[in-house]
């Protein structure tokens, strides 16, 4: 007996559970007129009306439908509200429109004719709105609008509204117009609750001091910053950064870029390389490094400079490129090597130095002095000036301060060299940018290998004075004048030893001579770029009238038989399954409106 007793009270447990589950119908809260037909164009409709007391109230489980005037069709759990709809859901949801139909089986509601959503952070405007109240998602594919107090105005010709998660899914001529900016792309995911934005396919933001394009890309709408991981470029009035992955700071006036950098200085025509760089662009400065390269274009011979980080500063006008430890710069006519490396494009004036370094036992700095080479010659000092002309792109004069040392090897003999030292050194270059005049001032000396016109060695002229001055032709040395307290005096190879035909401070260093753009880099360590980890990739929609919802219309079909809604005696002028239009393409309850099963093609490369 206690065995029935317990199946008994199974068996009720069941039962209550299953009508505490059955699926709740719409009710009619509220109508002046009620009952009235029009079997003709509405069968088996009832109509509602207003009353002076009020609009016409629909209900069903959580939303409230107000509105002027109601096609109630009961059997069939649908209904159809004309004139000034209002539909909430709890304090979440607020939708107005002009027509509205709703299905208390599939909880799918379609509003037409100035439809605005609101919720508490942002509002949607459109011609035709979807909602689902399962999967609380709104949907419109024939143009709308999104205002966000804080990000702007987005307008699209698909909008998607993914309410749980906060999220838009925008397609199709997509424009974000914020006060500092406007966003275009071609499909945009925004998360209202903290302005997040996620651009797929080619997408511009365009302010008034900055471009950026991508084809990929994040930007955070609340605090202007962004993203950047295909294809994209930053344009700044007379900047263009290019790279595998940019960061882009609006309110820092600000941007930095990881892997194969590029940077174009599109007044100056010069370029900068790297793999990795900062851009302030408020302060007109770019800060780059990994494998740094500057680029001056010129229309007979470019200029490039490598060290382990280069700055570039200045208006475009009075722009200066510092190059910052193991500098070098190269040109097919003359190319050199320092610590460091400032050069002034306006004036034309470039500078190697030594900078002054912590660590005393620094090899370079101690040792490698500033070094030009210059065709067949090599100039050494602990500082030197090199002057060009920016308009013709011609060498002018160099200038060599304290510890001056001209170097050229004697081609004709194995371990000959010509040398020139003293205080400082002033060349001119001729229109062909080769040494014409050589100036040693204070303290000059000079070896000098003197060979006749079939090459043969006269002898090895070796002197002092107090200044010399040197003249040069088809680069070779045509004439030496020795200026006050001269002391000179010719010497065979024999008379002259070896160890006496170098000056104090010899220093042949043509094996560290770049003779290429590639050989700025042969002293670099190898270079590890990091992995760009980029964004999460598209993830496409599933379809917003799916096989999930017809699924749930056939069991609600079910459900409605077993409560006999829909009566067998029940003969109608016209059948009418519920609803169609949000079914299948057949015709709909109102001719005028008709859906597709299948929205527009949503998909978005990645």
């Amino acid at each position: 007996m206690f065995k029935n007793l317990v199946i008994v009270f199974f068996l009720s447990l069941i039962s209550f559970n299953s009508i505490a589950q059955e699926r709740k119908t719409i009710e009619i809260k509220d109508s002046g007129a009620f009952g009235d037909k029009d079997e003709e164009n509405f069968p088996g409709a009832s109509i509602l009306t207003r009353s002076d007391q009020g609009q016409v109230h629909i209900y069903h489980d959580g939303i409230d439908v107000f509105c002027d005037k109601a096609i109630f069709y009961g059997k069939e759990d649908f209904v159809e509200a004309y004139g000034n709809v209002l539909m909430k859901q709890g304090d979440t949801i607020n939708l107005t429109s002009k027509y509205a139909e709703y299905s208390g089986k599939t909880e799918l509601a379609f509003a037409s004719g100035d439809v605005v959503l609101k919720d508490p952070q942002s509002t949607i405007t459109s011609d035709t709105l979807y909602f689902n109240r399962v999967k609380q998602e709104a949907y419109y594919k024939s143009g709308g609008k999104v205002v966000r107090d804080s990000s702007g105005t987005i307008t699209s010709t698909i909008g998607r509204y993914y309410m749980n998660q906060k999220k838009y899914r925008f397609v199709e001529k997509v424009k974000l117009v914020n006060p500092d900016y406007v966003l275009n792309t071609n499909t945009l995911d925004y998360y209202s609750d903290n302005g997040y934005a996620y651009m797929y396919g080619p997408s511009t933001i365009v302010g008034d001091s900055s471009k950026v394009y991508s084809e990929r890309g994040f930007y955070d709408t609340t605090n202007d910053v962004g993203h950047f991981v295909r294809n994209s470029r930053i344009d700044y009035d007379n900047r263009v950064v290019e790279g595998d992955s940019l960061y882009f700071d609006r309110n820092r006036n600000f941007a930095s870029a990881t892997n194969n950098i590029v940077v174009t200085d599109t007044i100056n025509n010069s370029i900068v390389k790297g793999h990795y760089a900062e851009v302030f662009h408020a302060k007109d400065s770019v800060f780059i490094t990994k494998r740094a390269l500057a680029i001056t274009i010129q229309e007979q011979d470019s200029i490039y400079m490598h060290a382990d980080t280069l700055m570039v500063t200045g208006k475009a006008e009075n722009r200066i490129t510092r190059a910052y430890y193991n500098a070098k710069i190269y040109k097919s006519d003359i190319s050199g090597k320092a610590d460091s490396i400032h050069a002034d494009h306006k004036s034309g004036l470039t500078r190697l130095i030594n900078l002054a370094r912590l660590n005393k036992g620094d090899a370079f700095s101690a040792a490698r002095k500033p070094i030009l080479w210059n065709e067949d010659n090599q100039m050494t000092g602990d500082t030197i000036h090199l002057i060009s002309n920016p308009e013709t792109e011609k060498l002018d004069s160099l200038h060599v301060f304290y510890n001056a040392f001209l170097i050229s090897k004697d081609t004709l003999s194995t371990d000959g060299y010509n040398q020139i030292s003293g205080k400082e050194l002033i060349g001119l270059f001729n229109e062909e940018n080769e040494i014409k005049q050589v100036d040693i001032l204070k303290n000059a000396e000079t070896i000098n290998y003197s060979r006749n016109d079939e090459g043969e060695l006269i002898g090895i002229d070796k002197a002092k004075s107090a200044d010399v001055v040197l003249f040069f032709e088809n680069k070779e040395l045509i004439e030496a004048r020795r200026i006050r307290q001269a002391e000179a005096k010719m010497f065979t190879e024999e008379d002259l030893p070896a160890n006496a035909r170098k000056l104090r401070g010899f220093d042949w260093r043509d094996d560290e001579r770049p003779k290429s753009v590639d050989a700025l880099f042969k002293d670099d360590l190898p270079l590890n770029l990091p992995v760009i980890k980029g964004l999460e990739p598209y993830v496409k929609d599933e379809a917003f009238f799916g096989e999930a919802l017809i699924g749930r219309v056939e069991k609600a079909d079910k459900e409605a038989e077993a409560k006999s809604l829909n009566k067998k005696d029940a003969k109608p002028k016209a059948s009418r399954q519920v609803p169609k239009q949000f079914l299948k393409p057949k015709k709909t309850i109102q001719k005028k409106l008709t859906i597709d099963k299948t929205p527009k093609n949503e998909e978005s490369k990645d």
